[in-house]
């Protein structure tokens, strides 16, 4: 019980750490607020500008999860025709890696050019930076399903529609639940990156106009709201994980 506790209480206890050393550090060497501001000084900028970066905030959210509910789409229906076929495994994956390798923040001007200034570049950054690990998760889950249990299915009357809508994608849940966790932190990068230069509202774009008037402490507090946002999201699909893939954790939980 007291070994669960403190892993429940452990990050909070090691951010607190953090804020405070990093509170001693600029107090104790008086470094300047528009060089490294305090985490006083963001807590001031943060509760001032409240309820810009409120409108800011909510702005980048909505644009990242409609970004991202593609992605979730895009990403299991390809991962789906990917793993359940060792051809289009072999022809489609290696195509997919070196898609995932180009520099994401390389296709805003292109993104701007077809679509303008507005939500449209940010959603598909969104959407192109998160949809390949879901795809990567889902193909995986499918395609490494042990050659024997589908021999005992087919064996028993099963069809190869059958193993993988009936035991291929259960299995693959918690492949999928942790493909979420990555690719949601990723589609609020995807967002920021592309509001900085293709937007003229959201967090992105409150860092660019914060960073040109030197205010240091507004622009570590709209990092800090993302960060915020995009550990909320990644809480929520834990608990949404636990609660639907609890076969798969039965060690853990044992402990």
């Amino acid at each position: 019980m007291h070994k669960k506790t403190v892993e429940r209480w452990s990050p909070w206890i090691l951010l607190v750490a953090t804020i405070l050393l990093w509170q001693i550090i600029c107090s104790a060497f008086s470094i300047p607020e528009y060089l490294f501001p305090s985490p006083w000084a963001i807590g001031v900028q943060l509760a001032e500008y409240s309820g810009v970066i409120a409108g800011h905030a909510w702005r980048t959210f909505w644009v990242t999860m409609a970004g991202f509910g593609i992605a979730i789409v895009v990403g299991v229906l390809l991962g789906f025709v990917i793993g359940s076929s060792r051809i289009a495994y072999a022809a489609v994956y290696p195509l997919m890696t070196a898609f995932n390798a180009l520099p994401k923040a390389a296709f805003v001007p292109i993104l701007v050019v077809w679509f303008g200034i507005g939500v449209g570049p940010a959603i598909l950054t969104a959407f192109l930076i998160s949809f390949f690990p879901i795809m990567v998760n889902i193909a995986t889950g499918l395609a490494t399903l042990e050659p024997e249990l589908e021999d005992v299915l087919r064996v028993l009357g099963a069809k190869r529609w059958d193993v993988l809508t009936k035991v291929g994608l259960p299995r693959s849940m918690p492949y999928f639940y942790g493909s979420l966790k990555v690719a949601i932190t990723l589609a609020f990068v995807g967002t920021t990156v592309s509001e900085m230069t293709a937007a003229n509202e959201g967090i992105g774009y409150l860092l660019i106009s914060a960073g040109s008037s030197m205010q240091m402490g507004l622009a570590f507090a709209g990092l800090m709201v993302v960060g915020a946002m995009a550990m909320v999201m990644y809480e929520l699909f834990s608990w949404i994980e636990k609660r639907t893939t609890g076969w798969a954790h039965r060690g853990s939980q044992g402990e």
